[in-house]
């Protein structure tokens, strides 16, 4: 062996350097490498066939032209199942990949202690939307200057908070000072207790909004359009309607007027 840059002769890595760590990818027994002495056998259409010999269950699979695989060494007998391998080695990685938890997120929201009602609300959606979606969420009230004065009004702040998102969220402990600052951590309820409130989403409409042309609809109000035809009344016109022209043969008919006279009367 050449000698290397180090005592000891060899090429080394260079000093601090690791091997990047690949994972193990699990591989499942099948075929001829199955030495046990009897399995517990699974058709190929998930119906169990029974306990046989190793050899006769695999001259099963070999006669539909599939594979043996040990799904569950740990049992006794071990478990086998007749499929296709690269199929169903995919489709196990399918279902890892798709039954992976979703990792909640922390995330932080601060408040002020003399917010405003707008910033407040709009505050609130954001920590709403947090929770709806799995996540911690940190509130954090924080003061400025002489506003220490006023700790009363800071936790006020914060449990009024607390209050509101009751429907969404549940706090891990109660609201407490640390220096400058009042903090207390949010944790979602069960996905199926959660409720929108504040932010408008599909299905969740606020009273009164239900439609989408405005105005609530009144069913009592009845429009006609169950009556027939034949009973509905004739629409009247209206007052302020011109009178129908005369027709030509009865301009005809008719004689002339005589002429006005327009000379004084006798006397005048």
């Amino acid at each position: 062996m050449p000698p290397g840059p180090f005592p000891g002769g060899g090429p080394k890595r260079p000093f601090g350097s690791r091997r990047p760590y690949i994972p193990p990818t699990p591989q499942l027994r099948k075929n001829e490498r199955i030495r046990v002495l009897e399995v517990r056998v699974i058709g190929h259409d998930g119906k169990q066939i029974g306990v046989l010999p190793t050899r006769e269950a695999l001259r099963l699979a070999q006669v539909q032209g599939l594979d043996l695989i040990e799904v569950s060494a740990a049992a006794r007998p071990p478990v086998c199942k007749i499929a296709d391998y690269g199929k169903y080695m995919y489709e196990m990685g399918k279902k890892q990949k798709d039954h992976k938890t979703h990792a909640s997120k922390f995330k932080e929201v601060k408040f002020r202690p003399r917010i405003e009602q707008h910033d407040y609300m709009t505050k609130l959606r954001h920590v709403e939307e947090f929770l709806y979606h799995g996540d911690k969420v940190k509130l954090t009230l924080f003061f400025k200057g002489r506003e220490m004065e006023h700790k009363d009004l800071g936790f006020e702040t914060m449990k009024r908070a607390i209050n509101d998102l009751i429907h969404i969220g549940t706090p891990d402990q109660p609201p407490r000072m640390f220096g400058r600052n009042i903090t207390t951590t949010l944790s979602p309820l069960p996905p199926n207790k959660r409720k929108w409130k504040y932010s408008l989403r599909e299905g969740n409409a606020e009273p009164g909004q239900g439609h989408e042309h405005g105005g609530s609809h009144d069913e009592s109000e009845d429009d006609g359009s169950d009556v027939p035809d034949s009973q509905r009344p004739k629409p009247k016109a209206p007052a302020s309607a011109a009178a129908p022209l005369p027709k030509a043969a009865d301009v005809a008919a008719t004689p002339p007027k005589p002429p006005v006279s327009i000379d004084p009367p006798p006397g005048a």
